[in-house]
């Protein structure tokens, strides 16, 4: 039970991690526009959350899998999970970094930054399907940091092109 519920999704449904990914922008522009930046710690647990067990433990993620993605016309589309895992890492450190900036050396205009800064990437992801964690993942696995075992769909030009 306990490995099942720290496991991440793979493959992932694309439409599902578009749904977050319009959360994730709809909870920083409320922090942003209406001066909350303690949202960051809202933002930090729930990328924490789909970095440990996917969606499993995050409300935005169970709405978005449960809920709304079902509901969505278009075919679920499978993607590699390793790669949204690894961006849902980013978000991680970025979020818990907006979060420190806050509570512990009260710099609400950094925080307000890299809030910005999410909005722009989960806009990305959201709107127009464009992850660029993935494509930082994507990078270093072509230049070796991440090795092909990690994502073997990720590596494997084959099956990346079937599946585009």
């Amino acid at each position: 039970m306990a490995s099942r519920l720290f496991s991440f999704p793979n493959p992932v449904n694309e439409i599902a991690s578009r749904v977050v990914a319009a959360g994730v922008v709809a909870v920083a522009l409320v922090a942003i526009v209406g001066q909350q930046p303690w949202l960051s710690a809202v933002l930090a647990y729930g990328f924490l959350a789909r970095v440990a067990t996917g969606p499993t433990m995050s409300p935005l993620g169970q709405i978005a899998t449960r809920l709304v993605a079902p509901r969505i016309a278009a075919s679920p589309r499978l993607v590699p999970g390793p790669p949204k895992r690894f961006a849902q890492g980013v978000g991680s450190a970025l979020t818990v970094l907006a979060t420190l900036f806050f509570f512990i050396w009260h710099l609400d205009a950094a925080t307000y930054t890299i809030l910005g800064l999410l909005v722009v990437a989960a806009s990305l992801e959201s709107a127009l399907g464009y992850c660029l964690g993935c494509r930082i993942f994507s990078v270093l696995m072509r230049v070796g940091v991440i090795p092909p075992e990690v994502c073997l769909a990720c590596s494997n030009l084959e099956v990346r092109r079937r599946t585009a």
